[in-house]
C-alpha cells in the first residue's frame, strides 16, 4: 500500500473524524460542568447574603443579643 492509496486515506480520515468527535464530547462535557460552576456562584450572589443574614440572625438570638 502506498501514501496515495484511497483506502488508507479513507482509514486516515475516518480516525481523524472520530478523535475529533471524542475531543468535542469532552471539550462539550468541560463547557456543561463550568456552566453549573458558574450557575452555582450566581447563585451565591444573588441569594448568599439573605443567608448570611438568616445565619446571623439566628447565631444572635442563640447567643441573647436580641
Amino acid at each position: 500500500m502506498t501514501a496515495s492509496d484511497p483506502l488508507q486515506q479513507n482509514i486516515r480520515r475516518t480516525t481523524g473524524q472520530r478523535a475529533l468527535k471524542e475531543i468535542r464530547a469532552i471539550v462539550d462535557e468541560e463547557i456543561r460542568s463550568d456552566a453549573e460552576t458558574a450557575g452555582t456562584l450566581r447563585w451565591l450572589l444573588r441569594y448568599g447574603w439573605i443567608l448570611l443574614l438568616v445565619v446571623g440572625a439566628l447565631l444572635g438570638r442563640l447567643m441573647g443579643v436580641y
